[in-house]
């Protein structure tokens, strides 16, 4: 709930995958989860122009500002891990192909794009892989002289950056609450084969610092930051 330009990482996250046609959501909450809920609750309230006749106690709303989701918010308990989170889901995810990403990252990857590489492979679970951006600029040394580059993600080794599609196969793999979807899952499936990766050169930044948040808000203060769709 970490907010840039105003809203919350997780609207940014969510107008990303509405801009695709994916406009289902399944939150699965733990720690600090009703303050999620009351985002949603008062969401149209809190975006709409309104009238409110205080002798009364009545509130007639002027102009609804929404958007088209469904957002199912799942109670998974706070100490349960990823793989654990996903598991729970089962029961409304167990017939039919399913995306997941987490709630601390944004970017532009082309998520039509990266559902048809998914189920043009047969796997189990496609992986979008990002290059990290570097948090320096490099050095290059020619003789005694001295060359400054800019920042760049392209000498970057590849990590896992979320948007992740999955087969509901991928529940077998799931033991239960404790199970870690990336060090238990992700690997297993990656060992038998059944995980491929979409390789994304465009922008992806994580949001773990408040250096992040800082910079991800000066992006979006500009008019027109990389994951704006």
């Amino acid at each position: 709930m970490v907010e840039i330009g105003g809203r919350p990482i997780l609207w940014h996250i969510m107008k990303h995958y509405a801009h695709h046609g994916f406009r289902e959501f399944f939150i699965t909450l733990g720690y600090k989860g009703e303050v999620i809920k009351r985002y949603f609750l008062d969401y149209n309230l809190m975006n709409s122009s309104m009238t409110i006749d205080l002798s009364k106690g009545a509130v007639s709303p002027q102009r609804r500002v929404s958007e088209d989701w469904v957002v199912h918010l799942i109670d998974t308990g706070p100490d349960t891990l990823t793989g654990g989170r996903v598991k729970r889901l089962e029961q409304w995810l167990k017939d039919e192909t399913f995306m997941l990403t987490y709630g601390d990252g944004v970017s532009n990857v082309d998520l039509r794009e990266l559902v048809r590489f998914h189920r043009s492979h047969g796997k189990l679970a496609t992986v979008t892989a990002v290059r990290p951006p570097a948090r320096f600029g490099g050095l290059i040394l020619e003789g005694g002289q001295v060359r400054f580059t800019e920042k760049s993600q392209a000498t970057e080794g590849w990590i896992n950056g979320g948007f992740l599609v999955f087969e509901p196969g991928v529940f077998r793999y799931i033991s239960g609450d404790t199970t870690s979807l990336e060090v238990e899952v992700m690997e297993r499936l990656a060992a038998e084969g059944q995980l491929a990766a979409y390789k994304h050169d465009g922008f992806w930044q994580a949001m773990d610092t408040i250096r992040d948040v800082r910079m991800l808000d000066s992006l979006w203060q500009r008019g027109n930051p990389p994951w704006k769709l």
